[in-house]
């Protein structure tokens, strides 16, 4: 009934995926983006129309031989059972001849939203188990994809864009009030794509010491520069990075011009009538606030000389197929909590992608537990790992939606070669991040 083969035409292939919503992921160009793997493309066909695309990327370890991982599963119908299990099956002849040790897919699949079973996600889990694949429970072995993403709906029901303030109501009063005082703290934004970058690596510099700084609060992994770079340059047409800075001349014209009405109101306060008093004295508080904030950020950033402008949050961001992705993004510890640049930068995104006509903003993975699992076979509920429960509240605050995909699932080809892939990978997984760690210290 179905058709698969390999397929040469990658233009077709990408038209494909995203004339269907696919993900960045599921591209021909995530291949170039993924160089220490080598590729195969897959499509499927009936009655001469492309039901499925397949990017599949391979690996060889010592002793695991060769692992097969398709990013996000095969774009296709998850509830067509019978291109499953001929696919599934195709799958197979196609490892066996290559003696591919196991195929990993991670579909994007919700299971839950909010904590609210979907039954896609159930019926998703119990067809992909008769086709003979396994659920891999082990979260912390997962090959990329984390099953848990932040995503913020920009369409309503009706498939209207939402208008960005209307975003911005959602969103919870720390995030209202950060937007609203950034410009007033001397926070700028500039939104640059890969020719700007060429033009000025300044920019890629400004971006990566804020990612620097970032990541050495957390456990992501750092990417260096040329990693960002090739990816903006291999996604040009859909990517860009923003880079907000503190300007520390701007901030002191700003109290300079505080200052001046704060002078007129205590002048005012000499005449004024009794009904005007208490407006004016508030006025005045909310200024000597505001001076006791600036203080602050002179005193953190006195290192720096008073024309300085500063990068203190950036955000690379992918839009594809109408998924606004936020693949990196930070902010660095200087006048952090000060500015709340965090807030600001990613509401700017957000903005970003409404102009752009996305449907979805997603805000990010979050690390989670490795859940029980369920009586039907499912992954339960997935909670954030403690370096992560800071980060997924921050995102929840953003009006965002909690999903949880299906999971990882593996199709095994070699027995004896998955055991060891399965027992040897966790632990190269460790050995890795105490290297970036002790990189990083240095």
């Amino acid at each position: 009934m179905f058709e698969f083969k390999t397929e040469t035409d990658l233009k077709a292939f990408d038209e494909f995926v995203e004339k269907n919503k696919g993900s960045y992921l599921q591209c021909s160009k995530w291949s170039e983006v993924k160089k220490a793997w080598s590729s195969r493309f897959y499509s499927g066909f009936r009655d001469g129309e492309r039901v499925l695309t397949c990017l599949v990327l391979v690996r060889k370890l010592p002793a695991a031989g060769e692992i097969w991982y398709i990013p996000c599963g095969a774009l296709c119908d998850y509830t067509d059972k019978t291109l499953q299990k001929e696919f599934a099956d195709f799958l197979k002849a196609e490892m066996k001849m290559a003696k591919a040790t196991c195929a990993i897919i991670d579909p994007l699949i919700p299971l839950r939203i909010n904590n609210e079973p979907c039954e896609e996600g159930e019926n998703a889990h119990k067809l992909l188990t008769e086709c003979g694949y396994r659920l891999n429970p082990k979260i912390e072995t997962y090959t990329y994809k984390h099953p848990v993403q932040t995503y913020i709906d920009l369409r309503d029901s009706e498939g209207n864009i939402i208008p960005s303030d209307k975003i911005l109501h959602g969103c919870e009063k720390g995030v209202r009030y950060s937007v609203r005082i950034g410009t007033q703290r001397g926070l700028e934004s500039e939104t640059f794509f890969y020719d700007d970058i060429v033009k000025n690596p300044q920019i890629m510099d400004d971006f990566m010491s804020v990612m620097h700084d970032t990541s050495g609060r957390n456990d992501f992994v750092e990417r260096d520069s040329d990693y960002c770079k090739h990816l903006l340059e291999i996604f040009k047409d859909y990517s860009d990075i923003t880079v907000v800075y503190y300007n520390k001349k701007k901030d002191r014209e700003l109290e300079n011009e505080r200052q001046l009405k704060k002078q007129e109101c205590l002048k005012a306060l000499e005449t004024a009538p009794e009904k005007k008093i208490k407006g004016l004295k508030n006025d005045i508080e909310a200024i000597d606030g505001n001076t006791r904030n600036f203080e602050i950020r002179m005193n953190e950033t006195a290192d720096y000389p008073d024309g300085a402008r500063i990068p203190v949050a950036g955000g690379f961001t992918l839009r594809y197929s109408g998924i606004a992705s936020c693949l990196f993004g930070g902010t660095r510890n200087i006048i952090r909590n000060n500015t709340r640049s965090s807030h600001y930068l990613n509401y700017l995104r957000i903005c970003r992608s409404i102009e752009q006509g996305c449907d979805i903003h997603d805000l990010g993975y979050v690390l989670v537990k490795s859940p029980e699992i369920q009586e039907n076979g499912t992954l339960g509920h997935m909670e954030p790992t403690e370096n992560f429960i800071g980060i997924n509240e921050f995102k929840m605050s953003f009006g965002a939606k909690y999903y949880e995909f299906i999971g990882e699932y593996v199709l095994v080809g070699n027995g004896l070669k998955y055991y060891l892939y399965d027992s040897l990978m966790p632990k190269a997984k460790k050995l890795t991040m105490k290297i970036v760690r002790k990189i990083r210290k240095r």
